[in-house]
């Protein structure tokens, strides 16, 4: 297309297929045009403010790579300074202190480029989910979500260890998927979580303390130790009660109502029952965390 117009030339495109497929597939074409236009030109705007306020002698690739959309859009034409394997490597350093809520950590088992599902994460657990099977969950999210954010051209990730209980014999590895497998039954636990920034105002203010969040309607328990910031669903799975209340001494919250005892650094373990874990990543000043689609059911 040297020298064509490309405006012109999608044009074209467009009429032949309005002709071919018929009015509604032009309008959902011109729709997916306009998609495409408005997500190139925000790019390029974050671009020129993001070049324009960066402070004398930064480096010009450093300050668009650190910004996702940009980072994004430089992966997608293969732009970015950073190979796949590097920003895997910083996407697992960001959840690492989550893991370590539940008694793990995670280890980079290869890379398969040429699956054929499409790039294909192999990841190893050390350690073990320490609790109960929402903890499990908490997991897969985080690591699907932070390598999402950095390594987006990855389309599978499949991860070794994650069971809790030791895994039976031909057990497949877990796969942490951009979507939900096609035959997922509705409001299973497989469906994909809902991930919301929290502002300020919402969290915690300062060490060993705690607040409780709404966040679409669904009350968010959070809790500020030293060094990490963890969230919980706001209910007592021992008496059902909320959490808000609930004194907190060092690293242990206790309920209001029953006097049951929960470990917080180590994702709520307490000792007969366990609370609820969320996915929660702190990232550049941001705080992040996942609302899975059960959440507000029942025990």
């Amino acid at each position: 297309m040297a020298g064509a117009d490309p405006g012109a030339r999608i044009g074209e495109l467009l009429d032949r297929l309005g002709r071919e497929a018929g009015p509604q597939a032009r309008e959902t074409a011109d729709e997916l045009v306009r998609s495409v236009v408005e997500f190139y030109g925000e790019g390029l705007a974050r671009t020129v403010r993001l070049l324009r306020a960066a402070p004398a002698g930064s480096d010009p690739l450093a300050v668009l790579t650190a910004d996702e959309l940009v980072g994004d859009l430089l992966i997608l034409h293969d732009l970015h300074p950073e190979d796949t394997m590097t920003r895997v490597g910083r996407a697992l350093d960001k959840v690492r202190p989550y893991l370590g809520s539940h008694a793990g950590d995670v280890d980079v088992a290869g890379l398969d480029t040429e699956a054929p599902e499409g790039p294909t994460l192999r990841l190893r657990l050390r350690g073990s989910c320490d609790g109960c099977p929402s903890s499990t969950q908490t997991v897969r999210w985080t690591i699907e979500e932070a390598v999402a954010r950095l390594a987006p051209e990855i389309a599978n990730v499949e991860v070794e260890g994650v069971a809790e209980a030791p895994a039976a014999a031909g057990q497949p590895l877990l796969q942490i998927l951009p979507h939900p497998p096609a035959d997922a039954p509705t409001g299973s636990a497989a469906e994909p979580p809902h991930w919301h920034t929290l502002a300020t105002p919402a969290l915690p203010a300062r060490d060993h303390a705690t607040r409780v969040a709404d966040v679409e309607g669904n009350a968010l328990l959070l809790v500020r130790l030293p060094g990490n910031l963890y969230a919980y669903r706001d209910r007592c799975p021992g008496c059902g009660a909320d959490l808000r209340t609930a004194p907190l001494d060092g690293e242990f919250l206790s309920c209001a109502e029953c006097a049951a005892r929960f470990d917080v650094r180590h994702a709520g373990r307490g000792e007969h029952t366990h609370l609820e874990p969320l996915p929660l990543l702190e990232e550049e000043g941001a705080v992040r965390v996942a609302l899975p689609e059960l959440l507000g059911a029942g025990p």
